[in-house]
């Protein structure tokens, strides 16, 4: 358990990520995720308004409507930390203050609780001044709705910017920041990192295993893999992906764990990562990320996957 950022919240090191509850795990098998997690010593659950948006026949907040099911049917909402994110929608295009206290009632109401733990800007919205969108921010932690406040999809300019706002108006602090960050996804180095390391702001990285890609059960002629992902992985098999592959294997023989949990040891141990986010459809597939929670690298294990990719 670590401490994120510069908040209270003391979190476990894999964040789960609730994509997947509502899409690919209806909620027996949500539940079963879950129990398992928290079981493990997890307390850490990510989701998003949007999710899951795009599954035809959802409209968006079905993973929240699972996770506050079973936070009520567990009654354990004080042992887990819930992060989840407002972001521009089809509906509400744009991060207006009346957007996001609506937005943050409607979550409430499928998290069945009475406040959020650690509440993201999903999608930047460079058509509302981030001081209105922070301004409504602050007020859902004045009124105790909120714990925290996130953003996600921030380059290092637009954080920087909303940096200078909080500073200016006196706002609650940013202490996390939720980008696209693995192995073979390396933008968040040159980009805002160096930010986030001087001000303190925790990194929580979502598609940590490449959307699958990292576990290792990509491979050429290896046959079809029954995940909706599947399609999207043959442009990580080029030269560059290979070569993180079989730098993964042998780091996990030589620890007898995971390739996946290699890669979420490997991402946890760069500077500002606080908690890696990965989501599963099973306990299974539960299983394989949770090793990481006592994986320790070595310095020339850690060199090795950050050459290959």
């Amino acid at each position: 358990m670590a401490i994120l950022g510069s908040s209270d919240l003391d979190v476990f090191p894999l964040c789960l990520g609730g994509n997947v509850f509502g899409w690919t795990a209806d909620e027996e098998a949500s539940f079963a995720v879950l129990d398992a997690y928290v079981a493990a010593g997890g307390n850490f659950v990510d989701s998003a308004a949007s999710y899951s948006a795009w599954v035809p026949g959802n409209s968006g907040g079905e993973s929240e409507t699972i996770i506050g099911s079973w936070l009520t049917s567990r009654s354990n909402r004080d042992a887990v930390v819930i992060g989840t994110k407002i972001g521009p929608s089809q509906q509400r295009p744009h991060l207006t203050r009346d957007t996001v206290l609506a937005g943050a009632r409607d979550s409430l109401a499928r998290l069945q609780s009475d406040h959020i733990d650690l509440y993201y800007i999903h999608h930047d919205d460079p058509q509302t001044p981030l001081e209105e969108t922070l301004g409504a921010f602050a007020e859902l932690v004045g009124d105790g709705s909120v714990r925290w406040i996130g953003v996600s999809n921030f380059s290092a300019e637009r954080l920087r910017e909303a940096l200078d706002v909080v500073e200016r108006e006196g706002l609650p602090p940013i202490v996390a920041l939720q980008n696209e960050y693995n192995l073979l996804k390396r933008d968040y180095e040159q980009g805002p990192r160096d930010l986030a390391r001087s001000e303190g702001i925790a990194m929580v990285p979502y598609f940590a295993l490449a959307s699958g890609f990292l576990t290792g059960k990509y491979r050429q002629g290896g046959g079809a893999v029954d995940s909706p992902r599947a399609q999207g992985m043959d442009e990580h098999l080029d030269e560059r992906g290979l070569a993180v592959l079989t730098a993964l294997d042998e780091v996990a023989a030589a620890h007898s764990t995971s390739q996946s949990a290699v890669a979420l040891a490997w991402l946890l141990a760069q500077p500002t990562v606080a908690a890696p986010i990965a989501s599963a459809r099973s306990v299974e597939q539960l299983q394989q990320l949770l090793p990481l929670a006592s994986l320790e690298l070595t310095a020339g294990e850690l060199e090795a996957l950050t050459r290959a990719g």
